[in-house]
């Protein structure tokens, strides 16, 4: 079989509707667009939304809350997680995003405390808990906080 051998399979392909082209063909005078009426005029397109002049439905609702556009998103990692890794490792976003043990790589990093430590880690997050820095530090580790 050669690439100009090739040929849809029966029934694939309609022949377009030809409208407007006299009363003998079925679709002639108004076209299949009835009488008048925003639909039967040229460019007609009313957006699936449109609720023909009533209050729309997302102005009927009411509204609350607000949403906090300065909002600082968190992945969490808690010591337990970070107990896989070898001693006097760097551990920092970029590898737990590797080991895959933080998702988003936008969001920034917090390490909390549940779970024990035994091993020194050298860690790199945005934020500590009070008491995974405890931890971290008890264990021989070194804690290094990120950006501001």
């Amino acid at each position: 079989m050669r690439l100009h051998e090739l040929k849809p399979s029966p029934g694939a392909r309609q022949r377009p509707k030809r409208v407007g082209r006299g009363t003998g063909s079925g679709h002639g005078k108004t076209s299949g667009k009835g009488e008048k009426g925003q639909k039967a005029r040229s460019g007609a397109h009313i957006h699936p939304w449109f609720e023909g002049g009533q209050l729309p439905l997302h102005r009927r609702v009411p509204k609350r809350g607000f949403t906090n556009r300065s909002r600082q998103v968190y992945a969490i990692v808690n010591l337990k997680d970070l107990a896989r890794f070898a001693s006097e490792t760097k551990v920092t976003p970029g590898l737990l995003r590797e080991m895959g043990l933080v998702k988003d790589l936008r969001a920034r990093l917090k390490v909390l405390a549940e779970g024990g430590l035994s091993k020194p880690l050298n860690i790199s997050a945005h934020r500590f808990s009070k008491q995974a820095t405890e931890k971290i530090l008890a264990a021989g580790g070194k804690v290094e906080v990120i950006g501001a």
